[in-house]
């Protein structure tokens, strides 16, 4: 059912729900936009209300090719909207989802687009604070670029900044995606543009491996990971493309490259890159000993895609819907249970097909490897006692004539 937004915007039809909002295919006076209306829980803040109006200039100025740009914000009753650019196509997170994992060069293109579209904001003094996949739109209908990559746009900038006021977060509280948020946001420092690099840098590792570097488990395990492990190295790809990985994950905001250089650096990489297939490895489950229930995985329903996992959701008993938002807040860990974790090398990626350590596989391939080392080791003994019997048997023999003797 259309409803009006303001006295400009009509709001026809529902594309997607998330945490903070709702997203409508809208009409405006210049032809078709897309509109996010923000709950009304948030409409009613008047401090967020004022927080919306002073970011109307400086959202309203973000224009860039990789940006979705805002070209209105609403406050109309008890309405609070972004008016936005109407992007006919997908978000990075669908097409994820159902590819499992990118070929190299098209995930190093779409990252090396959001990186340009990051530079623009960051220039402007805007920090998106929520760059996931979810915020990631490709458009369809633009042209192809490396790999088959249709450009990618980067959405949704102001809305966590516009949440996370002081009355609602304080100190005590974290806005995002547990899975993309850098180490100093753990820690409750304030966000700066460094924490959208490490967030783009755990999105390129994610479309190249099929997980985030630090993710699965309990939301408390994955911020603790941020904070106490590193990333484990991703077997078959090019070095200097990890290398540019492991900087925008270092722990360290000021050791990350900037937005400018990320994008160049790995436009660089594009060449090395060409029909180079997917990575071929397995997601390493979260260990056993992590914090709260470990969710078992859903059993495959014939003719339906695998459902891979993407960020952990911090809001208890969610429903998925087409916009998959989980960006929320929850309560910063204390010193004493971030440093509670294991310091060290996050979960190592397995070769595709290897059997999890621990797991009832990997017990019965190290079985059969010491039996089979043990048969070995008893065979090697019996040819040696065999060898040395002959040898000293030998030599009790009595000697042998070895001339013919013909009878007369």
């Amino acid at each position: 059912m259309a409803r009006k937004i303001g006295s400009r915007y009509t709001a026809n039809q529902i594309l997607g729900r998330g945490s903070a909002g709702t997203v409508w295919l809208g009409e405006g006076p210049d032809g078709p936009v897309a509109v996010k209306l923000l709950r009304e829980d948030l409409a009613s803040d008047q401090e967020l209300v004022g927080r919306f109006v002073q970011e109307r200039t400086a959202l309203l100025g973000l224009e860039h090719p990789h940006i979705v740009s805002v070209r209105d914000l609403v406050v109309d009753g008890n309405d609070l909207a972004l008016v936005m650019d109407l992007v006919r196509g997908t978000d990075l997170r669908t097409r994820l989802e159902r590819e499992r994992r990118l070929a190299p060069e098209a995930a190093v293109a779409i990252v090396a687009d959001v990186a340009d579209g990051l530079a623009a904001a960051h220039a402007a003094g805007v920090v998106h604070r929520d760059v996931k996949p979810e915020n990631v739109l490709l458009d369809m209908q633009g042209p192809l670029g490396p790999g088959g990559a249709h450009p990618a746009l980067l959405t949704d900038f102001g809305v966590a900044k516009l949440i996370d006021s002081p009355k609602r977060t304080r100190a005590t509280k974290i806005i995002g995606t547990p899975d993309y948020l850098a180490p100093e946001i753990v820690e409750g420092l304030p966000p700066r543009a460094a924490v959208d690099i490490y967030a783009l840098a755990t999105v390129l590792y994610e479309l190249l491996a099929g997980f985030t570097p630090f993710g699965g488990g309990h939301p408390g395990a994955v911020l603790r990971r941020h904070v106490t492990e590193t990333v484990a190295p991703l077997p078959g790809i090019p070095d200097e493309l990890w290398q540019l990985i492991v900087q925008c994950l270092a722990k360290a905001p000021a050791s990350r490259l900037r937005a400018s250089e990320l994008g160049a650096r790995l436009r660089e990489q594009l060449p090395m890159l060409v029909g180079m297939a997917p990575l071929d490895v397995d997601e390493p489950e979260a260990e056993s000993d992590e914090e709260g229930p470990q969710e078992a995985p859903a059993p495959a329903v014939p003719g339906e895609p695998v459902r891979r996992r993407g960020a952990v959701p911090l809001v208890p008993g969610a429903k998925p819907d087409s916009n998959r938002d989980t960006h929320t807040s929850m309560r910063v860990p204390g010193p004493d249970e971030l440093a509670g974790g294991a310091r060290g090398t996050a979960r190592v990626p397995r070769a595709s097909g290897a059997p999890r350590p621990g797991s009832a596989r990997h017990r019965a391939a190290a079985r059969r490897r010491r039996i089979t080392l043990g048969v070995a080791g008893v065979v090697l003994a019996a040819a040696i006692g065999v060898g040395a019997w002959a040898a000293t048997s030998g030599d009790d023999q009595p000697p042998q004539d070895t001339h013919s003797t013909s009878t007369p």
